[in-house]
């Protein structure tokens, strides 16, 4: 007979002759048949029982122990400690008593109901009992801690013992420093550990002095065990500090007992001798958790912008979000990463938040609004009223299937072959400055050096007039009630006050300027004095006004150091407590304009544009803690930073620590580096944003909100720069910065660079944001070949391509990509002459102007995510959500419904780019929902766009893109017009902002090229859409895009869970030591079960 039943393993069966229950049932002696008048013969047999059964458990797997627990082993093992007590420590069997011990504390530990069954059978007093009984002696002591320490993995049981003077008298059992019993010594201390998960008995432990006694038995056993013979009962101090520190009470203590400094110290021993390294990591946690909460320096949580909003309907007037010390940070004490596609908090199971009704997935809701509204988005759509009178009628083009010339084909080629597209020129750019060298005269543009462009000099204000101070705002330009704003570009008469007239910067452009494609600095510099900012802005960042280019390598991805993050935390801990380096003085402030200029002081600045740095201050001669400023009118979204630095020390390591991030990880702890841009750089012929820093890492700190809820959890990202110029004005930044004033010039250099006779470009007013910006719509489409009735009827019906971009204004990458598609939309590519001459494109650049301008990292200026108002999103406070929507709605209604919408984003958690689309089908077959999909038809082609990028897109991962739909994304764009509209292909386009690691980019950073790439690519990837596509292009093109060919179906998997592996070193404070998992408690059992020599003598463990 198996004895092994249904549980088997790899291990080889034995065989018995017998019943094998009979080991378990053997268990279930009554008193009278194995008492120590008993038979001596019967007292053998059943040791040699327990002894089997504990041999067979031992081997193997647990799944032995489970399958015994199924089985009722654990009540049989307590009924039989029960009925085997005599109540008497003399009149007790030890024999037998042991291996019922020793097996109850390795059945008991895989029980998860271990405590409640020990209650039941009141085998938990007697067990405490026994160990009362015997604290003299040392292996029977050892078995009794054992099974307590099992028993207390239930709060009640745990409760129950404590109350019962069991803490008491196991804390009497831990002494200091010895060489005997150590395996006793250790289960005392890893039984006083477990009784601290109950509440109750942390109170009572701190009420009793334990804490300062725990301290001075680590100290003791740090100090005397010179060789490091007992590193595991040290190791079990720890987790009983661990225990006792989860209440705040505990941890109060712990730093009033000087917990911290003692820890410091024996830490600082351990990190120079390998073999206590296992105690390092645990002392670093507890340091961390006990850290006394420190309150951000701040007057305020909310931003040091405040906008006043319309009312909505009902309300009674406009009100103004006013800075308020109140707790508006409940909802904050989970983690909120809230990108458009990322993981939910973790109190949601991602399965439970797919959609699983099918009415829901299916049905269309009911318009947000009348019909008869919707004529007025006809303005919209310029191209279908064009007369094109610019036409020349004497010239007739050839149809597109025959106007690519062999020369095209060529350069299409060289286009396709090149990853790079049409980016070769920034590397000839670079390479010819390092050649050439600016001349250098001693003209008034020459003389000016890096220094002179501090934001404080007014060289590059864009009026004389300074702007409003920072809590104070504007009044805004509302969108009228009636609809969106009046056609236009807004690009009215200049201020004559306000006209570049700084003719040394214009000769130092002449002289020392790069040429930049689709960038001039006087055209940026005339479309910024039209930008209006809650603050006033009225001084351009260098980086935006001067231009830059990608640089010519692609960077390497960092590596990051090992213990990197335990070296700054030991830092900052050392600067708890130890204040004499400690300098604490404030070197900028954004609400004051008075900020002092300090000597030995690093100068910041971020009143510009996107700029985003509350306030800086010096913490040590070269060390920084910065906060940035909460998105406006609310007290949180604070990740996105750019600022300016000089005053700097070349050749010294600057270390900045931002320290009010708020979401739980980064991909700075895998491999991401800031951004860096050197004036001095610029100047000498190489304008270009870096990747910079050393010692990167990201991690939860001990600050908290000024006046809020002090549970609220806020993170640290530290880097260190060293910089290489003096005198030298640099600029870092989350993530390459773009600006609404980039886009504005952009979009009027590029109006400027197209044929009107080959391209139809129309930028229009949507609508005016919230501040009274332009929020502008481009309608991009191939101009008909003639005037004639059948190529004017063609263009009229071509299917429409709506992408949108920019949202989350913290998101720069998504209008990287988006920069990218509307150059090549409007380049003489063959592609792109096929696709306007296919498509009419409507683009909306940037849907959260005011956002962008005011350095905003996830809402508008309403402190609302407008990536969740597509629902039923406010005409007044979410004018850009409400008339984009409106707009879709008309082209619905007209039969115009666009073939693909779709809606650029950045990603903050996952590498590489993706997308995320919407298939009911998808979503029910990962939801396991009941629901029969065999009979649902669904058009398979919202994989299509996925699909062909995989084959031309390097940067692209199509295992990353996932197409279910979920509750909580159920206002987001992707969603509202796959669900509303009916668009089959509503995607959300997702870019890193950190690298890839696949493909031919794989390891590699992110670059403004690879961005500007992926976004042409996009478009590359739109002829997969078209039925007709061999008819429409040339054969040539269809032969290289390769479209017919079949490409591999990958599987989708679950996208809200982090694609990196977990971080090397731990971003949370640990709650508990490894050590009080199960993993080493059977080797502790097989230890003491193993010592000799203890039972007879007496061993005086009492530790008082």
């Amino acid at each position: 007979m198996n004895i092994y039943g249904d549980c088997r393993d790899k291990t080889p069966p034995v065989y018995f002759s017998f019943d094998p229950w009979y080991f378990v049932h053997a268990a279930r002696w009554e008193k009278q048949d194995v008492t120590v008048q008993g038979n001596t013969a019967d007292v053998q047999s059943t040791v040699n029982v327990l002894n089997i059964l504990d041999e067979l458990l031992s081997a193997g797997t647990d799944r032995r122990i489970h399958y015994m627990i199924r089985k009722g082993g654990s009540e049989a093992l307590l009924n039989a400690l029960v009925n085997n007590y005599s109540g008497h420590c003399s009149h007790c069997n030890y024999t037998i008593l042991l291996p019922i011990l020793y097996l109850l504390a390795k059945v008991g530990h895989k029980d998860r109901s271990i405590g409640k069954k020990a209650e039941e059978a009141g085998a938990v007093l007697l067990t405490l009992n026994l160990l009362k009984n015997n604290i003299q002696h040392a292996k029977r002591a050892a078995a009794c801690l054992l099974v307590i320490q099992v028993f207390a993995q239930s709060v009640s049981t745990a409760t129950l013992i404590g109350s019962n003077q069991g803490q008491d008298v196991i804390y009497r059992l831990m002494p200091r420093y010895t060489t005997k019993n150590l395996q006793t010594v250790k289960a005392s201390i890893n039984a006083f550990a477990a009784l601290l998960c109950s509440n109750t008995n942390i109170s009572s432990a701190v009420s009793k002095g334990f804490v300062s006694g725990l301290l001075q038995l680590y100290e003791d056993w740090h100090s005397k065990d010179t060789k490091h013979s007992a590193i595991e009962i040290r190791y079990a101090l720890l987790c009983c500090l661990h225990r006792i520190t989860r209440r705040a009470l505990g941890r109060h203590t712990f730093v009033s007992q000087g917990g911290l400094r003692l820890l410091y110290h024996t830490t600082q021993t351990c990190l120079l001798n390998k073999c206590l390294t296992s105690l390092v990591e645990p002392s670093v946690q507890l340091m961390r958790k006990c850290l006394p909460k420190t309150p951000l320096p701040l007057t305020s949580d909310h931003s040091a912008y405040s906008f006043p909003l319309p009312a909505r309907q009902g309300e009674a007037a406009c009100n103004v979000v006013k800075a308020s010390d109140g707790g508006n940070w409940d909802f904050l004490e989970e983690d909120e990463e809230d990108d458009e596609e990322c993981q939910e908090a973790a109190t949601i199971d991602y399965d439970d938040d797919l959609e699983t009704d099918l009415n829901k997935l299916c049905l269309c809701p009911d318009p947000d609004r009348p019909k008869e509204v919707l004529h007025q988005y006809s303005r919209l759509c310029p191209e279908l009223s064009h007369d094109f009178q610019e036409l020349d009628l004497s010239s007739q083009r050839s149809s597109p299937s025959s106007s690519s010339s062999s020369n095209d084909d060529t350069a299409l080629r060289d286009n396709l072959a090149c990853h790079n597209g049409e980016r070769r020129w920034s590397t000839e750019v670079l390479s010819q400055a390092e050649k050439d060298p600016p001349n250098q005269t001693k003209s008034d543009a020459a003389i000016l050096k890096a220094k002179d462009f501090n934001s404080h000099n007014g060289l590059l204000k864009t009026s004389s007039v300074v702007g409003s101070k920072v809590i104070q705002t504007r009044k805004p330009s509302l969108v009228p009630k009636s609809g969106p704003a009046n056609d236009g570009c807004n690009d009215n008469k200049e201020e004559n006050n306000n006209s570049y007239d700084f003719p040394t910067i214009d000769k130092l452009i002449e002289r020392q300027g790069v040429f930049i494609p689709y960038h001039e600095a006087t055209m940026y510099h005339a479309a910024a004095v039209k930008t209006k900012s809650i603050p006033g802005f009225d001084i351009l960042a260098f980086p935006d006004f001067w231009g830059h280019v990608p640089k010519p390598a692609n960077e390497p991805m960092t590596t990051r150091k090992p213990g990197v993050q335990r070296q700054k935390v030991i830092e900052d801990i050392q600067r708890f407590m130890n204040t004499d380096d400690i300098i604490n003085r404030v070197v900028f402030d954004m609400e004051d304009d008075r900020s002092p200029d300090m000597p030995d002081s690093l100068r910041f600045f971020s009143r510009f544009e996107c700029g985003n740095l509350r306030k800086a201050i010096q913490v040590r001669r070269y060390e920084y803690d910065l906060i940035l400023n909460a998105d406006a009118n609310c007290s949180q979204h604070t990740q996105w930073f750019y600022f300016e630095v000089s005053k700097m020390v070349p050749g010294v390591p600057y270390r900045f620590n931002i320290i009010n991030c708020e979401k739980s990880n980064s991909q700075f702890n895998y491999g991401m580096q800031p951004v860096l841009y050197s004036v001095r750089d610029a100047l000498n012929g190489q304008p270009c944003w870096l990747r910079s820093g050393t010692d990167i890492c990201y991690f939860r700190n001990h600050f908290c909100p000024a006046r809020g809820s002090r549970r609220t959890t806020f993170y640290t990202l530290t880097f260190t720069i060293t910089f290489k110029h003096n005198e030298d004005v640099c600029y870092l930044a989350y993530h390459y910065p773009y600006t609404y004033t980039a886009l504005m010039a952009h979009l009027k250099l590029l109006h400027r660079s197209i044929d009107p006779t080959k391209i139809y470009f129309r930028q229009q007013i949507l609508c005016a944001t919230l501040a009274g910006n332009p929020c502008p719509i481009v309608t991009i489409t191939g101009c008909p070949a003639s005037k004639g009735c059948k190529d004017i009827h063609q263009l009229r019906n071509r299917p429409c391509i709506v992408l949108t971009s920019r949202v989350h204004p913290g998101e720069p990458n998504a209008s990287w990509v988006m920069k990218g598609t509307l150059e090549f939309l409007c380049s003489r590519d063959p592609v792109a002459t096929a696709l306007r001459e296919t498509f009419v494109f409507k683009i909306v650049p940037i849907l959260n102007p005011d956002g962008v301008i005011n350095g905003m990292h996830r809402c508008d200026v309403n402190k609302e995510d407008l990536n969740r108002q597509w629902s039923k999103p406010d005409p007044l406070l979410c004018p850009t959500i409400y008339h984009t929507k409106g707009f879709l709605y008309y082209l619905n209604s007209i039969g115009r419904t666009p073939l693909v919408f779709c809606d650029y984003h950045g990603h903050s958690r996952k590498k590489n780019v993706f997308l995320y689309g919407c298939s009911v089908k998808e979503t029910l077959w990962q939801s396991s929902s009941d629901v029969d999909t065999a009979g649902l038809k669904e058009d398979p082609g919202y994989r299509a766009i996925a699909k062909a990028l995989d084959r031309i897109a390097p940067a692209f991962s199509f295992n990353s893109c996932n197409y279910t739909v979920e509750k909580s994304r159920s206002s987001t764009a992707r969603v509202v017009v796959w669900r509303e509209i009916g668009v089959l292909r509503s995607y959300t386009m997702e870019s890193t902002y950190n690298g890839f690691d696949q493909g031919i980019y794989k390891g590699l950073h992110m670059g403004i090229r690879e961005l500007e790439e992926m976004g042409m690519k996009f478009c590359h990837s739109l002829l997969s859409v078209t039925k007709d596509t061999k008819e429409l292009y040339d054969t040539s093109l269809i032969s290289y895009m390769n479209l017919d060919h079949n490409i591999q179906d990958h599987k989708s998997h679950n996208i809200f869970e982090d694609d990196e592996p977990p971080c090397a070193e731990e971003i949370e404070y640990s709650t508990e030591c490894p050590g009080l998992h199960g993993s080493d408690l059977e080797s502790d059992v097989n230890k003491c079960m193993s010592c000799t020599g203890e039972e007879e003598g007496v061993a005086h463990l009492d530790g008082s």
